[in-house]
């Protein structure tokens, strides 16, 4: 595509996995996004903080920062743009992010956007808050949420201490997602 053409979005739709009710959004991003930006995109709109290694699997390949350390081959996500991977994927790939956790993400396209100019990543819409970082992947979120709904359970105090205070799974804002990710680019 050339500057003044129609620029292609890609609609996505990303969930977490192992987690009810749905934690999603709705991402719009566009069709050269390379899996690293789109890395950068899930950490904002999804609420994470971007302080763990990430990986995305699409079919029997693996993506994401390249590293002596991994014992398998990883490619380089800086590199696989959204076009190609949705081209090998047939629509849809994992993205996991905190292997310790390992939280995984359904990412599967949606549809597509022709639209006028330079579009940016946004999000229109979703639901429910991310988890807490750390909290030991889906189990443990679920005992989170046991834990501060519960004033009785044994841990209330701590995990709400934990949580900074209080955290509302229900609460989702779209504008200030949108926003956060307006500030990305």
């Amino acid at each position: 595509m050339t500057p003044g053409d129609a620029t292609l979005l890609y609609e996505l739709r990303v969930q977490l996995k192992a987690v009810d009710p749905p934690v999603w959004r709705l991402l719009q991003v566009r069709w050269d996004t390379t899996l690293h930006h789109l890395h950068e995109v899930l950490q904002v709109a999804m609420g994470w903080t971007n302080s763990h290694l990430y990986l995305f699997h699409v079919g029997d390949t693996v993506y994401g920062e390249p590293s002596s350390e991994w014992d398998t081959i990883v490619r380089d996500s800086t590199r696989a743009k959204l076009e190609t991977i949705f081209s090998e994927s047939g629509g849809s790939f994992l993205y996991e992010y905190d292997l310790g956790d390992s939280w995984m993400h359904a990412i599967t396209l949606e549809g597509t956007l022709d639209v006028k100019g330079e579009e940016m990543a946004r999000c229109t819409g979703g639901a429910r808050a991310c988890p807490p970082e750390d909290c030991g992947g889906p189990p443990g979120y679920e005992h989170v949420l046991e834990a501060i709904s519960d004033p009785h359970h044994q841990e209330h105090g701590a995990m709400l201490d934990w949580v900074g205070g209080g955290f509302e799974p229900e609460e989702f804002d779209v504008q200030a997602a949108d926003s956060a990710l307006s500030r990305l680019a």
